[in-house]
Order: C-alpha cells, then structure tokens, then sequence
C-alpha cells in the first residue's frame, strides 16, 4: 500500500528509507502497517495539530523538560514531540536486540579487561595510549572487581538506519545515558491522544523499565546484601539538565531519589539519612559524573559527591551503576575499534556494524579524511551532543579551512564518517506532513543478563533537510512502536 488520498497524500520520503513506508524501490507493506496508514489518513492536518499541541502543553505542565544551559532565554525546555509514530517490525527488533545484547557484552568484557589484565592491549588489537592515555580511563579502577564483571548496567546504543534499510551503530553512550524517560513518557502521551490509532495494533509495551532496571540493580547487589538489597538514584540535583529524569526513573524504580548529602560512608559501609535514622545502601544508580562522585578520591571541590564512597565501592560493600571509568568505552576513537573488540572477546562478526569510521590518529584515516573532507562528517571524541561536528557538505570554505587546521594540529582528537541518508518518518510541520531524518537510541539494561527495551528514543532532525537530532541542536522526539509480530 504506497497511494493515499488523506493526511498522506503529499508525503514524499524522496529517495531515503521511510520508517512507515520501507525502501523507495518499494515492497509489500505488513498488514499493521497498512492498518496505521489508513487510519492516519481519516485525521486531518488541523486535527493532528490541535493533538500535537494538546500533548506538547501536558509536557510542559507536567514538567518533563531538559535544560539549555546557553540559552539565557529559555531555560527549561519541553523536547518537542512529534505525534506520528516511528514503526519497528518485530523482526527489524530482533535485529536490533540482539545486536546491542552483543554489544553491551562486549564493552562489560572490555571494561574488564582494560582495568585488570589488558590483554586486548597487549596483542595489540586496540592501541594502548588510546585506552591508558584516555581522560575517561580512571586509574584508581585497576584491580577493582566489580558484581559480575557488569560495568555497565544502562547503556544507551545510538543506532541509524542508512538508505538501504540498514542499521548501524553511530556511537555508545556507556556513562549515564538519558532520554529513557521519555520513551515511557511518549507512549503514555499516545495513549491518550491516539487511542483511535493505537488500538489492536499490538505494540510491545515500555510501561515495565523502571521494575525491569530496579530488578537488574538489585541482581548486582554486593555478595552478602541482608534480605532485598536497598537501592537508591544519587541526583546531582534539581540545577541538572536530566533532573525530571531522574524524579521519573525514582519514582518508576520504587526507590528514595537522594543527593549527596543525603548520603554518608561509615566504616566504609554506605548509609542514607531518614527521618528514622540511618539506613544502609546496597546499590546507588548514579546520575553523578566521576569527577564529582568522591571529594577524597577525584575533585576535592565536589559539592555533589559522598566523601568516602569510592573507597566503599573498592572494598565491595556497595554498587555503583554505571561503574566508575566506563567513559573510555563509548569515547568515539574506541568506538571505531569495537568491531575489533567485539571479534576479540566473542569471537562473532558485529550484529550490528558500525558506520563506516576513519581514525584520523591513523595515517591512512587522517590522509583520507583530509582529502575528502568536503565529503564527511568529522566529530571530535571527547565531545557529545553534536558539539563541535562538521558536516563537510554543508560546511563554508573558512569551516572546512579551520577543520583541516584542527585536524593536523591534533588528529587523534578526530574521527571521519560519510554521511549517511538517516531514515525519514512522516512529521508534522508547519507546512503539512513532511519527511524528517531519525535516529534510535535503545535502552539495555544489565544485571545478570541484558534486556533491550522494546523500542527506544527515537529522536527526530525537525528542521528540513537536517541530519542533526540532538535536543541540544534543535531535535524532538517520536513514540516508537515495536510491533508485536
């Protein structure tokens, strides 16, 4: 089914995979598909709008916003949400299950070894001043066995789709991934704006993340954890760009939301202040970075941190998700090796392959970058976001003229991609329905094994044309329906 003659009727996905409607040189669409496509087209665009506007003004009024620090302005924003929905077939899903699964084993199993023997160093299979001269790659951690060699307990994999229906892994976020919030979010907002369109599709539900994470947490308890171990989420605060997050995932999790001088060390044993008195910690979810976790272990200015809690942590007697120094594992110049390190520990061929990735600390990756600069994305690694990338189709002659600089004067800090044509899905503008670039972040949660959230943050490029998603650049977000079959 490709014809329509109602809110459809003009969208035009060009040539770049549409996440509706499939390839442009067409195929038979599932029967679900043709379902949500017919119902779309009984909505008229000044309908669709008074939804959009209706659910966007809940965002608000219920506080799920993100904050722009540069923006003297406006604050606190709402991430704009866009209401026609991203599809995923349960197929495609399994695709991209399975390849984060495969993923995330890899990176806990490099974690691992990069603060313990370094045998992927020694045969040299990574280089070993990428890892050990890394600012992420945290010393102190040397030697410190964590529950069930899990480094990463939430991890967040940023998955595109390229023209030919193909998905690869754009980057890793290992640290403190956000945006889960608003997978949930979005889907409840769905269910009430759209119930006409959702009914009997069978989506798989995302409802279950917070019980699903508390569970996994609680699996990687310290050894000797009385009874149900007690979990907490550490905030920086409510000045935190993510801190609505952090209020949703407490409240999602069943577990007290506490910041630094709600906690305190004791013996090298954790406790949280109550009402009651103490009360000992098992597992902190932190939403801390590891600068400003410990004041006696790594910034002595920290006023966000517990004094004590690393040495805690080494002794054993308390969990920290994510572990410290996991940073080293999603920096973008480790990233263009994990094909490698996924080959090296499991002994498989990627899932999920990387876009294709030209390390300009090599000399065949800088020559080749700088002679096809006009031609490629080029990002530095220690930077997220999309700070600091350079879209070379759309860059200036002074832009392209500044980056070659840059690169020479320090190429390790560089990487190189083509550019891939992201997938479109069908979005509301103000001219109507039109084609938008996105990409998908899927959740994977780790304790004793790995689940995938089904579905993930699909973030959306709202201006014409772009390929940047970011929030921080302008990006919304999409509900992100994994069909049932």
């Amino acid at each position: 089914m490709r014809s329509s003659k109602g809110l459809l009727a003009s969208y035009d996905p060009d040539d770049f995979f549409c996440e509706l409607l499939g390839s442009p040189q067409g195929g038979s669409l599932s029967r679900k598909a043709q379902t949500i496509i017919r119902r779309l087209d009984k909505l008229n665009l000044k309908t669709l709008r008074l939804r959009a506007k209706d659910a966007e003004r809940e965002l608000f009024n219920l506080g799920i916003t993100f904050t722009v620090y540069s923006d003297a302005q406006a604050i606190d924003r709402i991430l704009p949400f866009d209401v026609l929905p991203r599809l995923i077939s349960a197929p495609d899903f399994d695709i991209i299950e399975r390849g984060v699964q495969q993923r995330v084993a890899a990176i806990n199993a490099f974690l691992h070894d990069i603060y313990h023997k370094r045998m992927i160093l020694k045969d040299g299979v990574v280089p070993s001043d990428l890892v050990l001269g890394n600012s992420n790659y945290c010393k102190k951690m040397v030697g410190v066995d964590v529950p069930g060699g899990t480094y990463v307990h939430i991890c967040g994999i940023d998955i595109v789709r390229d023209e030919a229906g193909r998905f690869k892994v754009l980057e890793d976020n290992a640290r403190t991934p956000s945006g889960v919030s608003y997978v949930v979010e979005n889907r409840h907002l769905m269910l009430r704006t759209f119930p006409d369109i959702l009914k009997g599709i069978g989506v798989r539900r995302v409802s279950d993340y917070g019980l699903r994470l508390h569970k996994a947490l609680a699996e990687v308890a310290p050894v000797g954890a009385a009874g149900e171990p007690n979990v907490v989420l550490l905030s920086p605060g409510i000045y935190n760009s993510a801190y609505f997050e952090h209020v949703f995932l407490a409240r999602e999790m069943g577990v007290p939301l506490v910041e630094g001088r709600d906690l305190m060390v004791d013996d090298d044993v954790v406790y949280m202040r109550t009402t009651e008195g103490r009360e000992k910690v098992d597992v902190i979810y932190r939403r801390i970075g590891d600068d400003f976790l410990d004041p006696k272990a790594f910034r002595k200015d920290s006023m966000l941190g517990v004094p004590g809690i690393f040495r805690a942590y080494k002794k054993g007697n308390v969990t920290l998700a994510n572990a410290i120094g996991t940073g080293v594992a999603d920096d973008k110049a480790v990233y263009a090796y994990m094909p490698r390190i996924i080959k090296y520990y499991l002994d498989e061929d990627p899932i999920l392959d990387n876009v294709d990735t030209f390390i300009c600390r090599e000399k065949e990756g800088l020559d080749y970058t700088m002679a096809n600069l006009n031609k490629l994305v080029v990002k530095p690694v220690g930077e997220a976001g999309g700070v600091g990338v350079l879209i070379g189709p759309r860059a200036s002659r002074k832009e392209l003229a500044e980056r070659r600089r840059e690169l020479l004067a320090d190429p390790a800090n560089y990487i190189a991609q083509p550019v891939v044509g992201l997938s479109v899905c069908p979005t509301v503008t103000p001219t109507g329905v039109e084609p938008r670039h996105v990409d998908l972040r899927p959740f994977a949660v780790t304790g004793r094994s790995t689940w995938v959230l089904p579905g993930g943050l699909t973030r959306v490029a709202l201006t014409k044309g772009s390929l940047v998603v970011n929030s921080s650049q302008g990006g919304g977000s999409k509900d992100t329906w994994v069909l049932e079959q």
